[in-house]
């Protein structure tokens, strides 16, 4: 039913529930561990850290199963030795910090885009060009906002740019190395 006017309307506001991030019995990809930091294989289908429609079995949740006392970054609260994410459809290595220490110095580095991130992805068609650099705005659509959409006025979303070069092609879908600048 349409709402009219002079029609009246309730709403209800549950008392807000406070958030407990629980261990999750996961196990990890580890690819380097030390005093300071962690290096993992992240799979595809994990979220990184809770958020609406994911509040547990996420990877926070598994980091807090296997350590104790992880860092946390500012004012995320629920993403303790997270300094950068991968999407859940994406498989990739992830540094996770141990210590205060770390995650600040990690955290300095991915602002200030002095780490170098690469990923493979096989796109589908056969690229013209051999190399590039794709630009434009990435925000949620307006439409989904489970979907994000390129802007390419400018008036919505981040700036975001992407290098890439051809690594090999197969016809229907080519493999592409991409150099991430904004990490988006």
């Amino acid at each position: 039913k349409k709402v009219l006017a002079g029609d009246r309307l309730s709403l209800y506001i549950p008392e807000p529930e406070e958030a407990s991030l629980k261990p999750y019995d996961f196990k990890l990809k580890i690819i380097h561990e030390d005093n300071d930091l962690l290096v993992i294989n992240k799979p595809v289908g994990l979220v990184v850290h809770p958020g609406a429609g994911n509040w547990d079995g996420t990877l926070v949740n598994a980091l807090m199963f296997h350590f104790k006392n992880l860092p946390q970054r500012g004012s995320f609260n629920d993403r303790p030795g997270i300094v950068h994410r991968l999407d859940k459809l994406t498989t990739g290595i992830m540094v996770v910090a141990k210590t205060e220490e770390s995650i600040t110095h990690l955290s300095k580095q991915f602002s200030s885009r002095t780490s170098d991130r690469r990923y493979w992805a096989l796109v589908w068609g056969d690229i013209e060009v051999n190399d590039g650099r794709i630009e434009g705005h990435i925000g949620r659509s307006l439409k989904n906002r489970k979907v994000m959409q390129v802007f390419p006025e400018g008036d919505f979303g981040k700036e975001a740019a992407t290098n890439f070069k051809v690594i090999k092609r197969y016809g229907y879908v080519t493999l592409v190395e991409c150099k991430l600048e904004t990490g988006r």
